[in-house]
């Protein structure tokens, strides 16, 4: 039986996440992708808390971006990101990719994000 791109996402998502977490020191940056968009939140998992998020439907990023869904919107969102980060004393993540594959817009949001100054 052959999985849909949808289950397949899911699958390697649990397989990641068995060895991934994220703690105070150092939250994990989780990657969702969606058809239209792309969001990405940073999370203390021992405390079970949102620290910072980005995403292309924030209202900084809206107006400037005409698309939510190809590369360059996902390095501004990467920048963004590493700058709310950064502003809450955050240095260093742990990158969750989400079970997508590390290429493409995943890739062009951690490219940006490791630019601006995140450390993973």
């Amino acid at each position: 039986m052959k999985l849909s791109r949808r289950d397949a996402v899911r699958r390697r998502h649990y397989r990641i996440r068995r060895s991934l977490s994220g703690t105070s020191e150092r939250p994990r940056m989780a990657v969702f992708r969606s058809n239209q968009h792309i969001y990405v939140q940073v999370i203390d998992d021992v405390a079970q808390a949102t620290l910072a998020s980005a995403s292309t439907v924030d209202k900084d990023l809206k107006e400037k971006l005409e698309s939510g869904a190809n590369c360059d919107a996902s390095t501004e969102v990467g920048k963004l990101i590493a700058e709310r980060a950064k502003a809450k004393g955050i240095q260093q993540v742990v990158f969750d990719r989400g079970g997508n594959l590390y290429h493409g817009r995943v890739k062009a949001l951690a490219d940006a994000a490791r630019e601006a100054g995140l450390d993973f």
